[in-house]
Order: structure tokens, then C-alpha cells, then sequence
């Protein structure tokens, strides 16, 4: 068993329809220390939280009857301290984001990877356990203070909930429209976080290192879509006009300064190591960390799914690849990170019976 402080005692509430995908989780689940329930339902979960002491739920986002969407509500009108995180195929993402309008902490794409799964769930008990202080905080002023402090805080963080939230759903739509683009801001996510963690990075910052993952490409809603989606090499005027999708982004979401950093992140995503990179030609460690990440991930995301000009490659081979740019695109720091990271993704597969594998 590979129990960790942050899940020894937790309760974690599975909820998915396909029995052979629930058992499996709830295997990897029970293995990571956590105290598994199962639940084949909305109406299952719901019961099952009623009874009260459960901390986590995973969450399927489409289910007969109950759909994940109307789940969340419920369950946070039962358990408010709940930390949710949901289950979603790519085509699904859309869905996930509004989930997350409405409560959910972060959502995963299947196939589903042990290193993301682990490391998301984590990441969603901390949360939800400052939360918690923050609050039991709040309740210690005085009593003609708190209620309204804490009212501000609840608008406020419900506000920078829905704002991202809407963000990554308008981000999943553009997606939707190419299959090659499909999912790329969620898996850039999910990659960027796990390099963030490997690197040893606080818990905040892997968390806007994640949320920039998903919004790094917001600004391609600026660019015209027969350049966005076009199948051949792009001329150098239609090279141009892309580049600006890293400024556009950057500009829309600047006023939000409850993103702080990932504002530049976004920015200089596309910045190489050696300078000649955009918008801004940054070099080394000018380049903001984040960014750094960004990149990195989001090179491995293009090598290992299938484009219109290549066919992808295995993770192996792509790290080979990216090892090659190290110094000119990569920061040999992250590249060796990312490299760790890989090297021990594998993901959740269903045997017969409840047996869990990984591959």
C-alpha cells in the first residue's frame, strides 16, 4: 500500500456507471490509502453522502439518469467541504468546465493516468483543507466582522471559479472543432502540473502552473480559423498571425488579477530558452518558470498525438526528441523533470475481476 499524510484516513466516494472502470479506481484508490466507497449513480452518490464522512468524490461526468452536471450541486448542498473531481472523455470537456462553475475542483481526461489521477487528487484534499482553515479562520473574528468577511470571500472565490471555469469552456469549444486539437489544452494541464510537482514547486504555484495550462491557448479565438485548422505549412504572414494567439490570450486575461502569474505564463509560453522564441524574444531564466513548463509540455502533447503531418510518437521517443532541443527551446531543468515524469506514467487498464493494472 503507498499511503501518503494527504490521503491516510480519507474517504473517496467513486461514482461511475461502468462497473469495470469503478472497481478499477477504487482498487488504485484503496492501494494509495484512501478508504474506497463505490456508487453506480447520481442517486447512489447522493445517498451514500448522506451518511456523511466522505471527503473526496470522483466523479463521471456523463451518467444514465443523473448526469455528473446535475450531481455537483447536490452533493455540495449535502457535504459544502467536498472536493470533487471529475471524470470526463475529451469530447466531454466542455461539460467538465461547467461542472467546475459550479463547485467541481479540476477534472481528468481518459484514458486516465495513475500519475494524474494521484497527484489531482492531492492536489484537491489541500485545497479543500485550506478552504477549510481559512473559513474556521474567518470564524474567529468578531462577530459583527465575520459574516461579512466571510460573505466576501465566498463571492469572490465563487467569482474566480466561474471566470476560469467559462474561460477553459470556451477554450474545450474551439478545441472541439479539430480532432488533432481536441483535449491538447487538458493534457497540457495535466502535463505542465506533473512537472510543476516533480520540480518540487509549492502547491500554489503548481495550481497556476495547471490553470495556465488549460488557458494557454485562449487566444486562438483571435485567430482566423482557415489558418487555426489549416492542414498544410503555413505561409509566413498566416506564421504571423498565429504568433499573435500568445498576446491575445495574454490581453483577455489581464484584468483578471486573481490569475496573477498566469498571465505572463501565457505570454511567454512560446519563448525559447536561447532567445528566439515570441512575443518578447526572452532568453534562460528571464523566461518566467511557468512558461518554461508550458512549453515543454505542450511540445510533448504535439509529438505524441496524431497530426495531420505526423504520425505520433511513443512517449520514449519523444522525450529522445525533446532532448535534442534542450539549450535552444528547453530548459535542461524542466526537460529533466518532464523526462522523471514520463518515465513513470502509466495508466489505469481493467482486468477481470477487480484486479488493476498499468501500462
Amino acid at each position: 500500500m503507498n499511503v501518503t499524510p494527504a490521503t491516510e484516513g480519507v474517504t473517496a466516494l467513486v461514482v461511475d456507471d461502468e462497473e469495470a472502470l469503478r472497481n478499477a479506481l477504487g482498487q488504485y484508490l484503496r492501494y494509495r490509502g484512501y478508504h474506497v466507497l463505490l456508487a453506480d449513480s447520481g442517486d447512489a452518490a447522493l445517498k451514500q453522502l448522506r451518511q456523511g464522512g466522505v471527503s473526496l468524490m470522483l466523479l463521471d461526468v456523463r451518467m444514465p439518469g443523473m448526469s455528473g452536471v446535475d450531481v455537483v450541486p447536490g452533493a455540495l448542498a449535502i457535504e459544502p467541504d467536498l472536493a470533487i473531481v471529475m471524470l470526463s472523455a475529451v469530447s466531454e470537456a466542455t461539460t467538465a468546465a461547467i461542472c467546475m462553475q459550479r463547485g467541481a475542483y479540476d477534472y481528468l481526461t481518459k484514458p486516465i493516468e495513475l500519475n494524474d489521477l494521484g497527484a489531482a487528487l492531492e492536489r484537491a484534499l489541500r485545497r479543500r483543507a485550506t478552504k477549510i482553515q481559512r473559513r474556521d479562520s474567518s470564524s474567529r473574528l468578531k462577530e459583527e466582522v465575520a459574516p461579512r468577511t466571510a460573505e466576501v470571500e465566498a463571492n469572490q472565490a465563487r467569482f474566480e471559479r466561474v471566470t476560469t471555469a467559462t474561460l477553459e469552456a470556451l477554450i474545450n469549444a474551439l478545441e472541439s472543432k479539430s480532432d488533432y486539437l481536441s483535449g491538447h489544452s487538458a493534457r497540457v494541464a495535466a502535463y505542465s502540473a506533473n512537472i510543476a510537482q516533480e520540480m518540487g514547486l509549492p502547491d500554489e504555484e503548481v495550481e497556476m502552473i495547471r490553470v495556465a495550462g488549460r488557458l494557454h491557448d485562449l487566444g486562438k479565438i483571435g485567430i482566423r480559423e482557415d489558418v487555426l485548422h489549416k492542414r498544410g505549412k503555413l505561409t509566413p504572414d498566416e506564421f504571423q498571425h498565429v504568433k499573435q494567439h500568445v498576446t491575445i490570450g495574454a490581453e483577455i486575461l489581464a484584468p483578471l488579477g486573481h490569475l496573477g502569474p498566469v498571465v505572463d505564463y501565457v505570454r511567454s509560453h512560446h519563448e525559447n530558452w536561447d532567445g528566439s522564441g515570441y512575443p518578447d524574444g526572452l532568453r534562460g531564466a528571464k523566461i518566467p518558470l511557468g512558461a518554461r513548463v508550458i512549453c515543454a509540455a505542450e511540445i510533448y502533447d504535439a509529438l505524441t498525438t496524431p497530426r495531420p503531418y505526423q504520425e505520433p510518437l511513443t512517449p520514449e521517443q519523444a522525450v529522445e526528441r525533446m532532448r535534442q532541443l534542450v539549450g535552444r527551446v528547453l530548459d535542461p531543468a524542466v526537460m529533466e523533470a518532464f523526462a522523471a515524469s514520463v518515465g513513470r506514467r502509466q495508466t489505469l487498464v481493467f482486468l477481470s475481476g477487480d484486479q488493476t493494472s498499468a501500462s
